[in-house]
């Protein structure tokens, strides 16, 4: 029926008759000639309807926007001066012979083209939504890194194999969405958080290289770059350690981006985790922000600003500084709105110095009064030169203080490192820099301490292999070990992660028992891993990359719900079909479930 896509139709096509079908994104009436620019998911093409058939002329006059149409008519050049070089179409245009309603539209609620939609009308008129030409193109690119994926995963011998979605409840850091078995009485499925244990199974079963592009569940919190369901795609591989695994993966980004976007990404600098958090604040820096965090803790000990010295006395504190070249000109009004910003973080607040004109910095009476802030007069004079000779801090700069835990201070000066980089500021002054910054973070810990629960934690999860001699650690001082785990970052976006796993079973009861978890509760969770392992199981790891963040980057998305077709809203409901619902009575008794103490919606 239909001899070609209406958005891509070019003047290859000139003088040809063709058949067209989709729907009336706008419809003008020129004073007798009617154009309507007709859309499917390639783009538009103009349709011309002149009068001089009277019957078409009068089904066209009838045309309102989102009519689904059908048009037969005569490729032509546009008139000179008309062309529009933002469509493929627009050097040509289709004298209309012919126009079929093939389905009427009631008004919609919303134009194709408007921009400032709320949210909430978009997801409760998704369909809709999806006709939008943004919406078209990036799940259309989506699909297109999707094939990217799959192509290059099968020219280097991986297989694709599913894995189940009823499945056991494990720990994996996240709550589970929980399933009832009407056949088990009292019983639950999980659905996965991802094919972790599966996959690991697959490499002892021998298949050496599989992959999967599989959908994964958290019930968790939400937020922009969060759904409780997102996709992943899904490697592991046999016999390979962790700077082949790099490599390869890192071929396929850089494959994924020059065929589906046309970008040659530069470098994977490779950084270590403890580099990362020193100089950025956080194990997933944005490169291209030209600002970087300066250690002065031990420096703070001796000062009287007890602001600073209590922290830098903790054993988990820090005092670090950020130098913003040429802040000095950033108002007070606006340094009060970052110091608002880094309380998000935890932050009580946030020290300040402007840096006027300091000479060579070595007459510290001059250096002294160089420096315009309240805290100055609170700190010695070798500290206020060593603040000046470590961070490089030049007259015009401003300097940001924070000290606090080292968590709260990585968060909050590390978020307010990107925050000023990516400002109106940071862009007239060069601190942002390049459009694509990739980075591998490598030697991340083992395990992280619970304070609370008087135990450790596994960083990425209980199956990741220690660096190689640090398995000695592990019963003795195991927050020394760092795991053979990468993360693959881009301009500050975690893309993904993975690890070598652990295939040998003394090490893997090493690693539960600096868990705290016992023989008993280890093969009550994990028995059937723990017994596959014993049976010759292969070195092997993998790495698990977020398609939906993939995609979010590629478009310049600011929510992965621009790059999901039906996703969930940040309190994870879909407006669409208005799930979660509440079931009926009958269906709950054949669960043997009964819902108590729940309020009314």
């Amino acid at each position: 029926m239909r001899t070609s896509y209406g958005g891509s139709v070019s003047d290859a096509l000139l003088g040809q008759t063709v058949t067209l079908m989709g729907w009336a994104h706008r419809r003008r009436d020129h004073g007798g000639v009617i154009f309507i620019d007709l859309r499917d998911r390639e783009g538009l093409v103009q349709i011309v309807c002149d009068p001089d058939r009277p019957q078409m002329f009068a089904a066209a006059e009838q045309v309102r926007n989102e009519y689904c149409l059908k048009v037969t008519g005569l490729v032509r050049a546009r008139p000179a001066g008309t062309d529009n070089p933002n469509l493929t179409s627009g050097k040509v245009e289709v004298l209309c012979h012919e126009i079929e309603v093939l389905n009427p539209s009631v008004a919609p609620p919303f134009q194709m083209d408007d921009e400032n939609l709320s949210e909430t009308t978009r997801l409760t008129h998704r369909v809709l939504d999806l006709r939008r030409p943004s919406m078209q193109r990036n799940l259309m690119l989506r699909y297109r890194v999707a094939m990217e994926v799959r192509r290059f995963l099968d020219r280097n011998g991986f297989i694709d194999i599913e894995t189940p979605m009823l499945t056991k409840s494990t720990p994996e850091g996240a709550r589970d969405y929980l399933v009832p078995s009407r056949v088990h009485d009292g019983q639950f499925f999980a659905l996965p958080q991802s094919p972790q244990l599966f996959k690991q199974l697959l490499m002892v079963a021998g298949f050496d290289r599989y992959y999967q592009i599989v959908k994964c569940f958290r019930d968790e919190d939400l937020r922009a770059d969060r759904q409780p369901e997102f996709t992943q795609i899904d490697i592991e591989t046999s016999f390979l350690g962790e700077t082949e695994i790099r490599t390869m993966f890192e071929g396929m980004i850089r494959s994924v981006f020059q065929h589906a976007i046309g970008v040659e990404l530069p470098a994977f600098p490779v950084m270590p985790y403890a580099e990362a958090m020193a100089r950025y604040g956080s194990d997933k820096p944005d490169l291209r922000v030209q600002l970087e965090l300066t250690e002065l803790t031990e420096l703070m000990r001796d000062v009287d600003f007890k602001v600073f010295a209590a922290p830098a006395a903790m054993a988990d504190g820090r005092v670090a500084a950020l130098r913003v070249p040429g802040g000095a000109a950033i108002s007070r009004g606006e340094i009060d709105a970052y110091t608002e910003f880094v309380k998000i973080y935890g932050a009580k607040g946030l020290a300040w110095i402007k840096v006027n004109e300091i000479g060579d910095g070595t007459n510290p009476a001059e250096l002294r009064a160089a420096l315009q802030s309240p805290i100055v007069k609170n700190l010695h004079d070798r500290a206020l030169a060593e603040i000046v000779r470590r961070t490089g801090a030049a007259a015009g700069d401003l300097l940001l203080f924070g000290a606090d835990r080292a968590k709260i201070v990585n968060d909050a000066i590390g978020a307010l490192r990107v925050k000023i980089g990516h400002s109106e500021f940071g862009k007239a002054h060069g601190l942002v820099q390049g459009e694509w910054a990739p980075l591998w973070v490598v030697d991340f810990p083992m395990f992280e301490r619970d304070g609370e629960a008087d135990r450790w934690n596994a960083v990425h999860h209980p199956f990741t292999s220690p660096k190689d001699g640090h398995e000695n650690w592990l019963e003795t001082d195991p927050g020394r070990c760092l795991a053979k785990a990468y993360d693959v970052v881009l301009n500050g976006v975690e893309l993904g992660g993975g690890s070598v796993r652990i295939h040998r079973a003394e090490v893997q009861s090493k690693v539960f028992r600096a868990l705290k978890i016992g023989a008993e509760e280890a093969q009550l969770k994990f028995g059937f891993l723990l017994d596959a392992l014993q049976y010759g199981a292969p070195p092997h790891g993998g790495i698990a990359i977020g398609l939906d963040r993939f995609v979010m980057l590629m478009t310049g998305a600011d929510s992965l719900r621009d790059v999901i077709a039906f996703p969930k809203t940040q309190r994870a409901q879909c407006l669409l079909t208005g799930a979660p619902g509440h079931v009926d009575e009958a269906q709950l008794r054949e669960l043997h479930i009964r819902l108590r103490n729940v309020q009314p919606a």
